[in-house]
This record gives structure tokens, C-alpha cells and sequence, in this order.
């Protein structure tokens, strides 16, 4: 595999919103639901509410930094893009096209750290609940194991690759 061909990210997440008391009704049920077993009795759902940017339901994408070999000089040279500070439509939209424009072959790959588990369906929900078309990148319904474009560092220090 060539370096060039890997596309490396990192993305942040927050809360939805700025406070438990914030969300619709609805949601916070539908929160508290979802916390329970994690919170147990020690915490109320409100208290809880700070780790909501974990669940791409209860969280939003504030930043993706991205990284990659350019090899267009004569020296192969690693650059760095950030989306951020914008609202996550146009966010995750400005993502969709770096995806869609310059790492849409089949020989591209994604890598990120607990990529698999994390980031990378956290964007696809993400992009599903914002009513945005998942790149093939990160439609994966249907592939075989073999078949998805992903890295993970994470496994690659666990040697489960």
C-alpha cells in the first residue's frame, strides 16, 4: 500500500446541545434511556449529559482534520486540513467532497484510530441523520470484511489485521 494512497483522520465530537436542559423533551427522554445502564444510579442524566458528544444521536462533529501524503513536489510531503467552524452540514458537505473529489479510487483508504468503532460510523450517522448521501468510502452495507476501505491504528498496534 502506498502512503499516498491513505487518507488519515481524527474527527471531535460535543453535545448537541449546550446543556441537558436544552434538548427537546423528547430527546431527553430518549437520552436518559439510552444512558441508563452506563450511568447506573450514580448519575442523573443531566450530570450525564457532558459525555453526550460520544453517541452520534446525542453528539455533533465540531472539527475533521485530515492528513495525507502529497506527492506533487519532488519530496513526498505530509499536509494537514481541518474542517471546523462552520455548522456540521457544510462540515461533514466539505468532507463528503475531499472524499468524493481526491480519495474516491479503489486503492484509497481511510485510517484513524478506532476508526472502525468510532469515527468513521459516527460521520456515516451523522451525514444519515443531516440527510446527506454517505460516500462510498463510508457505505458500507453489503461489503465483506475484505472489502471496506479502512485502516485502524488500533488494530494495527493489536496485530488484529
Amino acid at each position: 500500500m502506498e502512503l499516498k494512497n491513505i487518507l488519515f483522520l481524527d474527527i471531535e465530537t460535543v453535545p448537541q446541545e449546550s446543556s441537558f436542559s436544552n434538548l427537546a423533551e423528547e430527546k431527553q427522554e430518549l437520552y436518559t434511556k439510552k444512558t441508563q445502564y452506563q450511568r447506573k444510579e450514580e448519575y442523573t442524566a443531566e450530570d450525564f449529559y457532558e459525555r453526550a458528544g460520544i453517541w452520534a444521536e446525542f453528539g455533533k462533529i465540531v472539527c475533521i482534520s485530515v492528513g495525507f501524503f502529497d506527492n506533487n513536489t519532488n519530496n513526498l510531503a505530509f499536509r494537514l486540513k481541518s474542517f471546523f467552524g462552520k455548522n456540521e452540514v457544510q462540515l461533514l458537505n466539505d468532507f463528503k467532497n475531499l472524499l468524493e473529489n481526491h480519495f474516491n479510487q479503489k486503492h484509497h483508504v481511510l485510517c484513524a484510530h478506532n476508526g472502525k468503532e468510532f469515527d468513521f460510523p459516527y460521520i456515516a450517522r451523522r451525514m444519515i441523520i443531516n440527510k446527506i448521501k454517505l460516500p462510498e468510502k463510508l457505505n458500507l452495507f453489503g461489503k465483506k470484511p475484505w472489502e471496506v476501505p479502512h485502516l485502524d491504528t488500533l488494530d494495527l498496534c493489536r496485530f488484529n489485521f
